[in-house]
């Protein structure tokens, strides 16, 4: 079957698999669909359409419509008066969605690496595909798309002329990771970190480490556990379903036996990162061109990776030295004679220290332009102080700061230097406005905070001013 076709998705299938009912033509029933989607506006021929059920929009409203514009099949939570084509009835189209994906994912002869943790989820995928994509075709979670409904959007992407699908998992509460890994089944799992994420409803780093190794249970049969042994939490975790786990790490940094670890780390500054790494099936230098320590990390785990799936050396560290950022994600932009750091996707107390040491090796003046984090919990304030003395310790020149979580960042700042020029602001558009009166050719400006805070806008100001 060509990449055309979804395969053993057939009507007769998605019946079985979504445990709903078939209406429609009989005849139809081994016709095999083209692609699914969520979004109307995304349907093409041979489609599957899953109509959801959002807050402000119901997509079973766009049904007979989508049928106009060429889809062979949909889900539906109620019996349709006179459809235009066959369609599959369902309790709830959310889970028939996951249950399918479920379903494809285990019909398809494919590797997959799944990649979960408190930070770092993204820019280690890009790391691992980067690197697998230089023996394999690689089928990758797109941007962030790593929760219960972007998971599976991301599943019903693969076709059979991949090999190796590499899949980000993100939760923000128990069970989740029960959910997601039900669907992804991995064969290879990556945890970067347990850190101070989604603790308003994970309560504590421990319980962070018991949510996000959930995705154990429904690994494959002879699957392996790839985990950064210099976190406290994961070098816990001694066996993964009675197989020892692969660790990577600094060389030093704990007493846990790594498989693959790194020496000689040379921070570069906006040129990246230089290291040695030790390896299992040998040794090699690599030239990593994107900015921060945590980069070292991810290369790691991609070596480790690459090495569970054949990969040689060579093709490992043509990988990593290949490896690119993305929009969002510590990605550089010259604009006005200024260097803009978009790093304001998302935030939490380790990505924006982080971000804090990249800005800091950059030559003239440095300005952390820096919002409120969300869900930490009751550690809040202490943690946006925590990350305001960060900017103290690493000698950045100017701070401009907003939200209401953001005073601590301007506290820890000038608790830690005297020298940091601090401008707080209640909100995002006050700043934005002194911002763009304040910086001048030369600056480099970090712009980070959680997703909430729209800091894509201050980007965009910059750019644009």
């Amino acid at each position: 079957m060509s990449d055309k076709y979804m395969k053993n998705l057939t009507f007769a299938n998605i019946a079985k698999a979504c445990e709903g009912r078939y209406i429609g033509d009989e005849t139809l029933l081994d016709t095999t669909i083209t692609g699914a989607v969520i979004d109307s506006r995304q349907v093409k021929e041979g489609y599957l359409f899953i109509p959801i059920k959002g807050e402000r929009v119901d997509g079973h409203k766009f049904i007979n419509a989508v049928f106009e514009q060429g889809a062979a099949i949909v889900l539906s939570e109620h019996e349709l008066t006179d459809p235009a084509g066959p369609y599959v009835l369902v309790e709830s189209t959310t889970d028939a969605m996951k249950k399918l994906a479920a379903f494809y994912r285990k019909s398809l002869d494919i590797k997959v690496v799944g990649i979960t943790g408190s930070v770092g989820k993204t820019s280690t995928k890009e790391m691992i595909s980067s690197v697998l994509e230089q023996k394999y075709s690689v089928h990758k979670t797109a941007g962030n798309f790593n929760n219960e409904i972007g998971l599976p959007l991301t599943i019903f992407g693969i076709r059979e002329s991949h090999q190796v699908a590499v899949l980000e998992m993100g939760i923000s509460d128990f069970g989740e990771m029960h959910r997601l890994s039900t669907m992804s089944c991995p064969d290879v799992m990556v945890i970067t970190n347990i850190g101070y994420c989604h603790l308003e409803f994970l309560g504590d780093r421990d319980g962070v480490l018991k949510a996000k190794t959930e995705c154990f249970e429904h690994m494959m049969p002879d699957a392996v556990a790839v985990l950064n042994a210099d976190d406290d939490k994961l070098a816990t975790v001694q066996n993964v379903n009675g197989k020892p786990a692969i660790y990577y790490g600094k060389e030093a940094a704990s007493d846990v036996h790594k498989s693959v670890y790194t020496t000689n780390i040379e921070n570069l500054g906006f040129d990246g990162m230089k290291a040695h790494f030790v390896t299992q099936k040998g040794e090699f230098d690599a030239h990593i061109h994107i900015s921060g320590e945590h980069n070292v990390y991810n290369a790691m785990a991609a070596a480790a990776v690459g090495l569970q799936l054949g990969l040689t050396i060579a093709e490992i560290k043509a990988g990593i030295e290949k490896a690119e950022t993305i929009a969002g994600r510590t990605n550089f932009i010259k604009t006005h004679g200024m260097t803009v750091i978009d790093d304001c996707y998302n935030a939490n107390p380790v990505s924006m220290k982080s971000s804090i040491e990249v800005l800091s090796h950059a030559k003239g003046r440095t300005i952390a332009v820096l919002g409120d984090m969300g869900e930490l919990g009751s550690d809040e304030k202490k943690l946006h102080h925590e990350v305001g003395e960060a900017v103290g310790e690493n000698h950045i020149h100017t701070l401009f700061a907003a939200g209401e979580l953001a005073k601590e960042y301007a506290a820890g700042a000038a608790e830690k230097s005297s020298d940091v020029d601090i401008h707080y602001f209640e909100d995002r558009e006050t700043m934005t406005q002194e911002l763009l009166s304040y910086v001048k050719e030369g600056d480099t400006i970090l712009v980070k905070a959680s997703h909430f805070m729209e800091f894509p806008k201050v980007v965009e100001a910059l750019s644009n001013s």
